[in-house]
This record gives structure tokens, sequence and C-alpha cells, in this order.
């Protein structure tokens, strides 16, 4: 029913040795322009300032979760009892995860007020996009392929693969930018981790015996969380992108015409279901016109455009360490009097924990199986992942200003 190609096609990858793709409609999903504009997305943004191997795309990550459902599917045991269907959603979902990324993708977000999931589900249901047109030839795989992303519960197994705690999108991307960032501390034995994962009843189990490697990949996240992700000097980048967007947002909707050529991005701010506009932006489009604002007439678009062009980046200050109380007050109330000062004076707060469980939904309750039989949650069974849920929660505010 599935068509296969008549010879396997492989992608050269540092993480997997090949990527191999089997099916013919994933193929043809990596072919699609969406899934190829994925290209011209940096995975990581504004980390890339910090580390400045980090430039690997959006795109090596989709394939890279691709390949890691593909090996769940060989080495999880119970996975042989999942119909074929829900093997190939599972690997869609997988490669399509991704797909809704705006560039320099969080950023963006923020000015948009909408979620790269929201847009990627918009993206697989709309009958314009060539993902769209290559799913409906089966039916109902589109929405099926939507549903997993939005976790509709209608496919719990997969979603839950897909999207937790422990799932093939975090296993690929702590792996990868790992790797692109030479941040050792984000290596995981993945390999283990799926030797050691069961899935039985349509969930999904962690013997005993893999534990270790389990915590060691909750430690992992948690590090590169703080060490990376969060990274002042990317966040300050990032802060500038911010800014622009809220700058060209306001002057927008005061009729002021901005002197750079930004339609694309002007059809997504007045309306999020703008999906060919939203395919069209990517990060060389955003450069692009960023790179034009340097000559905008507006102050504060060509004083923020040259700095994010120059790399002259908002300082920052972390409230962790105990600032000095006045040099706070006078530096918030410097910019609070100043007439563009909400664009050069930001208030942020950034938090993680190390493993997270949610009264409403067990998605994120990773489940171990004892040789018994018996069934605990990892923070029942695990005296490390138990002090770590109470102890590890981390909350670091910090003030980025701007200095000529």
């Amino acid at each position: 029913m599935y068509t296969k190609l008549e010879r396997k096609k492989v992608f050269r990858d540092p993480l997997y040795g090949y990527i191999d793709v089997e099916y013919k409609i994933i193929s043809d999903l990596i072919d699609s322009r969406e899934v190829q504009r994925l290209r011209r997305i940096r995975q990581l943004a504004g980390v890339s300032m910090v580390f400045q191997t980090a430039e690997h795309s959006r795109f090596t990550h989709s394939l890279g979760a691709y390949q890691m459902a593909n090996l769940v599917i060989r080495e999880v045991m119970g996975m042989e009892e999942v119909s074929e269907y829900e093997k190939l959603l599972f690997l869609i979902s997988a490669l399509l995860h991704d797909v809704g990324h705006g560039p320099y993708s969080h950023a963006f977000e923020k000015v948009l007020d909408c979620t790269h999931e929201d847009m990627t589900v918009k993206i697989i249901l709309n009958k314009d996009t060539d993902v769209n047109k290559i799913l409906s030839k089966y039916d109902n795989l589109a929405l099926d392929v939507a549903s997993v992303i939005a976790h509709d519960n209608k496919y719990p197994l997969i979603e839950s693969l897909v999207s937790s705690q422990l799932d093939v999108d975090r296993m690929d991307y702590l792996s990868r930018d790992a790797y692109f960032t030479g941040a050792i501390y984000g290596q995981i034995d993945y390999h283990r981790i799926l030797r050691s994962m069961k899935v039985i009843d349509n969930k999904v189990y962690v013997k005993s015996s893999g534990v270790n490697a389990i915590e060691a990949y909750l430690m992992s996240r948690y590090h590169m969380y703080f060490q990376v992700y969060y990274h002042p000097v990317a966040r300050a980048y990032e802060s500038i992108l911010e800014s622009i967007f809220l700058r060209i947002k306001d002057l927008h909707q005061q009729n002021v015409r901005i002197d750079a050529s930004i339609q694309s991005f002007l059809k997504v701010m007045e309306d999020s279901n703008d999906i060919e506009a939203y395919i069209d932006l990517d990060d060389s489009n955003v450069n692009g016109f960023i790179k034009q604002l340097t000559w905008s007439s507006d102050e504060v678009l060509n004083k923020l455009a040259t700095s994010f062009e120059k790399r002259h980046l908002f300082n920052f200050i972390e409230l962790l360490n105990e600032p000095d109380e006045k040099e706070i007050n006078d530096l918030k109330n410097k910019y609070q009097n100043m007439e563009f000062g909400k664009y050069y004076y930001k208030e942020v707060t950034v938090s993680g924990v190390a493993y997270m469980k949610s009264k409403k939904s067990d998605i994120n309750d990773i489940k171990v199986l004892l040789p018994n039989g018996n069934i605990k949650s990892l923070d029942q069974y695990s005296s490390i992942v138990k002090a770590l849920r109470s102890s590890s929660y981390k909350e670091i505010g910090r003030i980025f200003y701007f200095e000529d």
C-alpha cells in the first residue's frame, strides 16, 4: 500500500553515519518546498554568536529526528507490534515536527504571537502547500499527522515518541547541538536509552537496567539549557532581533512606511494564516531586510539594525548575582524616561528543571518497568531523579540594555 523506493536514498550525517529513506512519501516530503526551506533556518539562532560552529540548520535536525524515529522502530522492543500505518505516521511526524519554525524562531514567535507548533499544523493542513498535497494522496494522513503535532491524543504512543520528556526530537537535538557547539555535557547514550525502552499496550516504558542512561540524559538536557540555549550572550543577540521586530510592528500599526523589503513579514504579522508569506520567510530573508534597515530613516531601526550587523549586543546583568539595587533602579528609570526606551531595555526570566512532571498529563512521566513486572514512575524509582525534581528548579532573571 505504501510505495517503497527501488533503492534506498541515503543522507550522510555526522551522528548516524547514514540517514536512510525507504518510503517514497518520505523522499517526496524531504524534497517539498516547506521542508527544504528549513535548510535556510539555523537550528540555534543566536547561539552561533557564542558557539561559532553552531551553524547547523533545522533541516539537519528534522532529518535527524526522522532517523531517530527509524532507530526507535528498529531497536525498541514492542515496536514490531505497531501497524505499518502508525510507523509511517511516526516517521512523517518526526520529519515534519519543526516545519512551522520561523526565522530566528523564538524571537519571531514573540512578535507573531503564534507558536511554531501552531504554524506546523497550519502548514500540514493548508491545501496549497507541497506537504499537504503529498500527504493528501493518502486518506486522513494529513489530519493524523496534524493530530500528532497538536497532541490530540488520537495516537498517544506516537505523540509521546515525537514530543514528550523522552522523545526523538530531544534525543536528536541534544546530541546534534552538543556535537556542533562542542559542549560535551550534552552528549547522551541514545543507543543505551533505545535498548532500554519497551512498548507495552501502546505505552512506552524504560527497563530498570537503563535508568542510569536516563538520569544522564536528563542532566545533559538540564546543563545544555543553562550553558547553551539560555546563554546570556545568545539571548542578548536575540533581544536585538525582538526589538527590531517590535519596532517594525509598531511603525506598521502607525501606518509609517518602512524603507526595506519586508512585505512577507508584514503580511504574516497581519495574518498568521497567510501561509504563503510565512513560507517565504527564512533567516536569509530576515538578514537581508535587516541589512537594508541599516540605511533606515527611522532612528530606532537604523540603530538596532546596525548593531545587529556589527554584533554590538545588548549588555546584560544577571540578577542571580545580587547586583547593586541602586544601579538597577537607576538603569530602569533611565530607560523608562527615554523616548524609545522600550526597544533598548528588557527584563527577562529563564527557568528550567531537570525532571518535569505534570499533574494534568502523564506524557512527561517516564515509567520504569521492574524485572518483576511492576511499574514505577522514574522519580519514585530513582533517588537521583527524585532529588532533581525537588531541587533542580532554577530561575535566572536578567536585564538586557543597549548602550551606544
